[in-house]
């Protein structure tokens, strides 16, 4: 079943080739083996995504948060964990929305995989190029793209919210939009840093959006550091509803 969104979404203008010439290329170079596998990897997760995402079930959570958030203007920032990027993807695909990938080895084939999928990308990370990057997506925001943020990545730690979303909202005026996606069966990745998911084809999914969280302009450090805590807790309570969902869906079987 496709979800929802996605069906609202083909009245928003999509642009998925603006975003693509809106961001610099990753200036960091590989050797010849590297740049194998990253080419295999890149093919493989983006035809996982596509072949597993078109038979997830969806059910969505605060969709009215979304269209909130769109009608305030200067649009959006999506904020969600790192161990969400294989839903997440698909969820959100088509959207021309810029997301900020590391410039390391799997930072290189994840920015692979998303544009095949419809989105842009912007090199670098709260560890490397994290400046560069938010300049990028800053200027993504002024020609109308929006943007999204793997919070606690690149390497952690896990769900720990990083600075770049309230950053980037204090800049452009766009509102923050935090989700989550929670999957009733994942194969988990235990010893990933961030317990990365992939879902099980057919299994249900559930989106929680929480309400667009506002950063002014003019705020000062401690009003930057409240919104950063903000959507820390945001997050974390997302979180636990999707956990909560997880928890009573198995005790239906």
């Amino acid at each position: 079943m496709e979800p929802q969104p996605a069906r609202v979404a083909n009245s928003e203008s999509v642009q998925t080739q603006p975003a693509e010439n809106a961001v610099a290329q990753n200036l960091r170079t590989f050797t010849r083996w590297q740049r194998c596998q990253i080419f295999l990897a890149s093919w493989i997760g983006y035809f996982a995504v596509l072949l597993i995402g078109r038979t997830l079930r969806w059910e969505v959570n605060g969709w009215e948060n979304w269209e909130a958030g769109r009608k305030l203007g200067n649009g959006l920032i999506y904020t969600f964990w790192h161990r969400e990027i294989f839903p997440a993807t698909w969820f959100w695909r088509k959207r021309g929305i810029v997301v900020m990938t590391s410039q390391n080895f799997d930072g290189e084939y994840i920015a692979r995989i998303i544009r095949r999928h419809g989105y842009g990308a912007a090199r670098g990370s709260s560890s490397r190029g994290g400046m560069r990057a938010l300049a990028e997506m800053a200027r993504c925001h002024r020609k109308g793209l929006d943007t999204a943020f793997t919070i606690d990545g690149p390497r952690g730690p896990r769900f720990v919210a990083k600075s770049g979303a309230a950053l980037l909202a204090q800049l452009t005026g766009a509102r923050i939009i935090c989700f989550h996606i929670a999957l009733r069966h994942a194969y988990v990745f235990r010893k990933s840093w961030d317990l990365f998911q992939i879902p099980w084809p057919f299994t249900q999914a559930a989106v929680f959006i929480a309400p667009p969280i506002t950063v002014a302009r003019d705020a000062k450090d401690d009003e930057q550091a409240r919104k950063q805590e903000e959507v820390q807790k945001t997050l974390d309570g997302l979180r636990a509803r999707g956990e909560e969902w997880v928890r009573s869906q198995k005790s239906k079987a």
